[in-house]
């Protein structure tokens, strides 16, 4: 995939990347030079609920959730 540098000196990561690593507007990055023509972009936020599932799985109490009861929105 190519990109290019605007005259404003911002460059667009192409959408198959962004929705690959669902990159959001406003996230911050690292950009270091590598070598002449070589660079390293790393995101430094962390991504949308990162460690949400690890979270919750590591509960200490099993059956903690419980359900809340609902009425139907059929009627809406």
């Amino acid at each position: 995939m190519t990109t290019m540098l605007s005259s404003k000196g911002q460059l667009v990561l192409p959408s198959p990347i962004r929705r690959l690593d669902r990159l959001r507007s406003g996230e911050s990055f690292e950009i270091v030079r590598v070598d002449s023509g070589k660079y390293l972009l790393t995101r430094k936020s962390p991504p949308f609920n990162q460690g949400l599932v690890d979270l919750l799985a590591s509960c200490p109490v099993k059956g903690w959730f419980e359900p809340i009861p609902s009425e139907s929105t059929d009627t809406l």
